[in-house]
């Protein structure tokens, strides 16, 4: 039995949440979010909180019940708080510049890579060298960091390269030379 998805959600004040079908939409004072449900789940909306309950008792229909809540109380964070992760740039030259919406990155290649961000994302670039990047959807957040973190991974002998703030790289020792 999932207990974390028989907890009830509690909706915070000045959101909306509507169920339309399948099509779950919340509205808040930082954006709307919207998300199509599974059909292993039913939602119970009343004025003040949320229930998941599933209709059958397999195993996916309990995994479905727990991600299901989740992903619900994400997005109720979301269109109230919001969600960031900063990341840290480290190496001799790597530095980052936001243009518009592109963030350009100079990370030792023969060429800046230019990774426009996607709609609904925003980046601040702090001393070259950190870049916070804020939005209300968890997951494009997580994605959009990821993505950025994947054009030159932290490597483990000198620390270069991206990586999350708090992420800690687990450092090798480099070849002994000849005695």
């Amino acid at each position: 039995m999932s207990r974390i998805g028989k907890k009830p959600i509690a909706i915070p004040a000045g959101v909306k949440v509507a169920l339309t079908g399948s099509l779950l939409s919340v509205q808040g004072p930082k954006g709307s979010l919207q998300r199509s449900l599974s059909d292993a789940v039913d939602l119970a909306v009343s004025a003040d909180q949320v229930v998941v309950s599933r209709r059958g008792d397999g195993n996916s229909d309990r995994s479905f019940q727990g991600l299901t809540r989740t992903l619900v109380a994400n997005m109720l964070d979301g269109v109230t708080k919001g969600y960031e992760r900063v990341l840290e740039i480290s190496g001799v030259g790597y530095r980052a510049e936001l243009k518009g919406s592109v963030l350009t990155l100079s990370l030792g290649y023969s060429h800046p890579v230019e990774y426009p961000l996607p709609q609904g994302i925003s980046a601040e670039v702090e001393k070259q060298t950190k870049i916070t990047i804020r939005g209300i959807d968890k997951e494009l957040v997580g994605a959009t960091a990821a993505k950025i973190r994947s054009f030159r991974g932290p490597e483990p002998y000198k620390g270069k390269g991206i990586r999350y703030a708090d992420e800690r790289i687990l450092r090798k020792a480099g070849k002994t030379g000849k005695k």
